[in-house]
């Protein structure tokens, strides 16, 4: 008997997050995985997706240009990009381009219908418009119920899905990384719908499991940066508003992994415990804290593209929970 082959197409796919997820689901359960379609538009994010995966048969760069499979998939994952809903963008929302990409997304499932889709989105969504953006998001998405609850009153452009959405946090689920996000799970009215989302763990792990025992002098702020950083922060206590620079131990927990610059005083700095200098995280950790495995190859790029790939990304553990979850 040949094992169940699970079809899978992602849009924004970035470096492969969802790929490494699905196949670990797959090969839990013996299943064969069978990828359809990845997109992204990154020139940068599809040398380092294709390296580590291989490049797909269609691997389109646009998703107003990308084909609709004709067959359900199994599970299609998005993930629009986060800037017009950000907290830390300027939420200019649905009037800025990025921000009506959801509705790309929409007419994907509307066409293609697969079994179940899956959304991730920064927990900024939730507020942006004051609420309005995200609840027409699910509107347009859950038809049949949401959250368990059925819907009497459908809007008119949505899809016979049960949607369930969360923010779940990296840290409960085995990551030191403290980092929420919005995930919409849809799954197709005629499918068993029994998804409940994974719960939570206590977290064993802290930065210390994660970071390299030997790091390039590179990664090491000098006297004048760091000097910067601590005006930086200064100014901000003035203020208030306590935005600032924060060092972290080996026993903390990482705070979010940004796809900015990597030199901005809110991000992950550390004191290294035995010579008490203090240093920025390197792309390995990034990648570890994002759950990526140990044979997963940056190389291919500079340090900066792969720190962006690495907060651009979506905590493995999280997603392999969330498909485990579901009645593949």
């Amino acid at each position: 008997m040949k094992n169940k082959k699970i079809t899978t197409g992602s849009d924004f796919s970035g470096v492969g997050a969802f790929d490494y997820a699905i196949e670990r689901v797959c090969n839990a359960k013996g299943f064969e995985h069978k990828r359809i379609f990845a997109c992204d538009w990154d020139k940068f994010a599809r040398t380092t997706y294709a390296h580590n995966h291989g490049e797909p048969l269609y691997f389109p760069k646009d998703v107003y240009d990308r084909d609709i499979p004709e067959e359900s998939l199994d599970i299609y994952m998005t993930s629009p990009p986060c800037q017009a809903f950000s907290l830390a963008g300027k939420r200019k929302g649905k009037t800025e381009k990025r921000g009506i990409l959801f509705f790309n997304s929409h007419e994907f499932i509307k066409v293609n219908k697969p079994r179940y889709f899956i959304f991730e989105n920064v927990k900024g969504l939730l507020s942006d418009d004051k609420g309005r953006t995200f609840q027409e998001w699910v509107d347009m998405l859950g038809g049949k119920s949401v959250n368990g609850l059925p819907v009497l009153f459908p809007h008119d452009d949505t899809l016979d899905y049960h949607l369930y959405w969360q923010v779940l946090n990296s840290k409960n689920y085995g990551v030191p990384q403290n980092r929420e996000r919005v995930f919409l799970i849809g799954i197709r009215d005629d499918v068993d719908n029994d998804f409940r989302f994974p719960k939570k763990q206590h977290l064993t792990k802290r930065l210390k499991d994660v970071l390299e025992n030997k790091v390039d002098q590179k990664y090491f702020l000098s006297d004048k940066l760091l000097n910067c950083f601590i005006m930086h922060k200064d100014r901000h206590d003035l203020k208030g508003n306590g935005f600032g620079f924060n060092l972290k131990n080996n026993d903390s927990v990482a705070s979010t992994i940004r796809a900015n610059n990597p030199n901005c005083p809110t991000d992950n700095y550390i004191i290294q415990i035995n010579n008490s200098k203090i240093r920025r995280l390197t792309p390995r950790e990034c990648f570890r804290l994002q759950d990526f495995p140990e044979t997963f190859d940056f190389s291919v790029v500079s340090n900066s593209q792969a720190y962006k790939q690495a907060g651009n990304s979506i905590t493995v553990a999280v997603l392999e929970k969330i498909i485990s979850n579901l009645n593949l």
